[in-house]
């Protein structure tokens, strides 16, 4: 099956934590990259952090030195690490190929809310 499930969201005050996971089938994950997207009330979907296969990662400004991606390429599964959270970080966020990113096929995603 093709399958992506994130999950690990949650409420959390200003410069609160929380670590995301996604859990991806075999032939979304293999040889491929992966990404961490979000979506704010209001807004655009933003890639906000990508891991490659070989794990060389990038990272959107908003979030660089807060947040961590990181791939477990024998379980299939990706995570990303937020720290010192703001409450513009407040957002579902998905993790997605590029490819299936391009062709628009998400999954549930997950709530981020930052709140006091």
């Amino acid at each position: 099956q093709v399958q992506l499930v994130e999950s690990g969201g949650g409420l959390v005050e200003p410069g609160g934590s929380l670590r995301l996971t996604c859990a991806a089938s075999e032939s979304i994950f293999y040889n491929n990259a992966m990404g961490w997207y979000r979506q704010a009330p209001g807004k655009e979907r933003e890639m906000v952090a990508s891991i490659s296969s070989d794990g060389s990662t990038n990272y959107a400004d908003s979030v660089k030195g807060r947040f961590t991606i990181s791939r477990d390429n024998v379980k299939n599964t990706v995570y990303l690490q937020m720290n010192s959270l703001k409450p513009e970080d407040t957002a579902f966020y998905y993790c997605n190929t590029p490819r299936g990113a391009k062709m628009g096929y998400w999954g549930k995603g997950t709530l981020v809310t930052v709140s006091p």
